[in-house]
């Protein structure tokens, strides 16, 4: 038995966390219920711990998760008294349970502790949100919860502790640590990439999302999280550029060893990161890389490009690519350590120098649109909440509560999930109202009830991640009725009751899922995503014409960053749900977007802008072409259906070898060009998520056999 829940739980942190609840929750209880004698105070010590505890998932090391229970006592508070004066009426209560209902779950926007703490903020007001309407009883019940949070979070420390996971910085200094290594492995010795390069890899995609679990990512509204996330997303970019590299012919190649040493000092910085990432260095800076980046354009500007096909140009524009997106990472670091850079354009770093609240503030305002996922989730969930509220008000169901309990346990983002754990959950719940029906008719001495609630407890709590919501469902029926049976009278119609408002909270919740947004994260990620690749199409566009044209430039990158912003928030959605394969990778559909973005900011930043009307027509047909395959990307998405390949290249065009060190410009502008349409390749074929870069580590690795 304990081999099989040590292979299902490796860390027992399941078990860690059923006995720490148990433990505080009893002690709780028992106190306030046979040693103070107080009935009112008694269920707000124990659902206290159920809320804070057990429905909620708070992230970090165990005094963080004790530092957050504190922290977020005065807002229990709040949302006791509410429920409290609320319940004077249903219509004041049911109210208050779409409004408090929907900004508890729209702020977890600000990041995954919000969104850990949700399910448990929203069961404080919903306990008391019930007759009777007894204001009187407000003492007790904030002493009773405040109870509960305080030993909880003691328990935090020192009832077995969970062990403290691996922060992300490590993870990402992990990766970069192994991008250095392929970096210089590409310019002194490229035999040796091809066993680099599968680890390097198996790093990067250690940093996606999807391989992380919610509560571990750097998903918050604050600087450091952003720039951790900036980062992440960065290195692995780097990465495929590296592999570009090696693809490379190099034996010809233009200013070949000014690139050789670029990379090496990119090499460097990319490794003072992960030091510092790792706490075994100072703080990076970007002083060699932006040093070596001088000397690399100072040698092309005194290598003459005239007359040399553009194809010995290619190598020299990869590596400073290269070198430029080695800057973002360590000023992305930079952020991290509290070190912004000296001034902060509109792009990438645009919130290095915000103040906290503005950044929360920010993030609020830019999910406070129907299209966001965001807010169709907390819309969906208050509309469900309130519903419950008011059918329980007027059938005066005697524990009303257990309805809205009920659309906290079933009601998943999309309407097929929902229907998914209605089965489970009535089948729990039906099995646990017999053996709780028998076990009040039996008539036992209510010791019985003290000693079985924290063995049922346990088990309970641990059921649910180990053998599955029926299970979780059927073992908490018998806690309420441990419960209920020291607290007032009860009979077996007890669990009758607890049947009918499961019954009618799982209606509910599968009514109000079909109606409301009941595709879920999918449906709105492939508009999200289609935005972000249409505005990314614009950039295209925009950016050469900047270049080539001397045009001014318009609004296309900020509209661009801000579709990316929605769309990541929805992949993060969409991640959180249960799904099969997908024909569209959406980590290399938004990488596409992201590429054009952040290529198109350096290139614009780096570059003269207007210089380039020699050969602005080879360009412009370029630029709209790779911009038109994003468009028709985007088009396919937006109805539903899977992205074509993009066309085969038409035949090379005449590219004009006389225009001096504009011939480097032109390299550079093509380098991303070609670069973004391998993007838009990587997005379809492949089943969600998986990674085109493996195929091209695999064929490294061919290549070195």
């Amino acid at each position: 038995m304990w081999g099989w829940v040590r292979e299902r739980d490796p860390g027992l942190l399941v078990v860690r966390r059923a006995v720490r609840v148990t433990v505080v929750a009893c002690l709780g209880f028992y106190f306030c219920r046979y040693v103070l004698g107080s009935a009112g105070m008694a269920p707000y010590a124990l659902f206290g711990v159920v809320a804070l505890g057990a429905l909620s998932q708070i992230p970090g090391s165990p005094r963080q998760r004790a530092r957050t229970l504190i922290a977020v006592l005065p807002v229990g508070w709040v949302l006791v008294t509410l429920g409290t004066m609320l319940s004077v009426s249903t219509v004041a209560a049911t109210a208050g349970m779409f409004v408090l209902g929907f900004a508890v779950s729209f702020v977890g926007v600000g990041g995954p502790r919000l969104v850990g703490l949700a399910a448990g903020m929203q069961l404080l007001y919903i306990l008391p949100c019930f007759p009777p309407y007894d204001p009187g009883s407000l003492p007790e019940r904030l002493a009773g919860l405040t109870l509960a949070v305080v030993l909880l979070a003691v328990a935090e420390l020192v009832v077995w502790p969970d062990p403290v996971p691996p922060p992300y910085r490590h993870r990402l200094a992990d990766a970069v640590t192994a991008l250095a290594g392929c970096m210089r492995a590409v310019a002194d010795d490229r035999a040796r990439l091809a066993e680099l390069l599968p680890e390097a890899a198996d790093r990067a995609d250690a940093l996606r999302p999807s391989r992380l679990p919610p509560t571990e990512r750097p998903a918050s509204a604050g600087r450091r999280d952003r720039a951790l996330s900036s980062a992440a997303g960065t290195a692995r970019l780097l990465l495929g550029r590296v592999v570009d590299l090696y693809f490379t012919d190099d034996r010809e190649a233009v200013t070949g060893p000014a690139a050789a040493t670029l990379l090496r000092a990119a090499a460097g910085c990319v490794a003072a990161t992960g030091d510092w990432l790792r706490a075994d260095g100072p703080v990076p800076d970007t002083a060699r890389v932006t040093a070596a980046i001088s000397d690399f354009r100072a040698a092309r500007m005194n290598t003459d490009p005239n007359g040399l096909p553009p194809e010995r140009l290619h190598l020299g524009a990869l590596a400073l690519s290269l070198g430029e997106w080695t800057k973002q990472v360590v000023l992305a670091v930079r952020i991290v350590a509290g070190e912004p850079p000296p001034s902060a354009p509109p792009g990438q770093f645009w919130y290095a120098y915000e103040k906290t609240p503005y950044l929360w503030w920010h993030r609020l305002r830019e999910n406070l649109t129907p299209r966001s996922v965001a807010f169709q989730g907390a819309l969906r969930l208050a509309a469900a909440l309130a519903v419950a509220r008011l059918i329980a008000g007027v059938l005066d169901l005697s524990h009303g509560f257990w309805v809205l309990l009920t659309i906290l346990t079933v009601l998943r983002a999309s309407a097929a999930e929902t229907r998914s754990t209605l089965r489970p959950a009535l089948v729990g719940t039906v099995a646990g109202s017999i053996a709780a029906a028998l076990l009040l008719l039996l008539g036992l001495d209510p010791l019985v009830y003290v000693i079985a609630l924290p063995v049922v407890m346990i088990a309970g709590f641990a059921a649910g991640p180990l053998l599955g919501l029926g299970w979780s469902q059927g073992l908490f029926t018998l806690v309420i009725t441990l419960v209920f049976a020291q607290v007032t009278p009860v009979d077996w119609r007890l669990a009758e009751q607890r049947v009918a408002d499961v019954l009618i909270g799982a209606a509910v919740g599968v009514v109000i899922g079909l109606f409301a947004w009941p595709r879920g994260g999918a449906g709105e990620l492939q508009r999200a995503v289609a935005t972000f690749l249409s505005s990314a199409a614009a950039v295209v566009r925009e950016t050469v014409a900047v270049m080539a044209q001397g045009r001014t430039p318009g609004d296309a990158l900020p509209a661009a960053r801000g579709a990316g912003q929605l769309a990541e928030a929805s992949y993060a959605l969409y991640q959180s749900e249960r799904r099969g394969p997908a024909p569209v990778d959406w980590q290399a559909a938004l990488i596409a977007g992201h590429h054009a973005v952040r290529g198109a900011e350096a290139l614009v930043r780096s570059c003269p802008a207007g210089g380039l009307l020699p050969c602005v027509a080879q360009l412009t047909a370029l630029a709209e072409d790779v911009a038109a395959s994003y468009d028709r990307s985007a088009a396919k998405l937006m109805r539903g259906e899977t992205p074509p390949r993009p066309p085969a290249r038409t035949a090379p065009q005449e590219w004009p070898d006389d225009l001096g060190q504009d011939l480097y410009i032109i390299a550079d502008l093509r380098v991303w060009l070609d670069g973004l349409r391998e993007d838009l390749i990587n997005i379809t074929g492949r089943p969600e998520p998986g990674d085109a870069l493996r195929d091209r580590v695999a064929r490294v690795a061919d290549g070195a056999t």
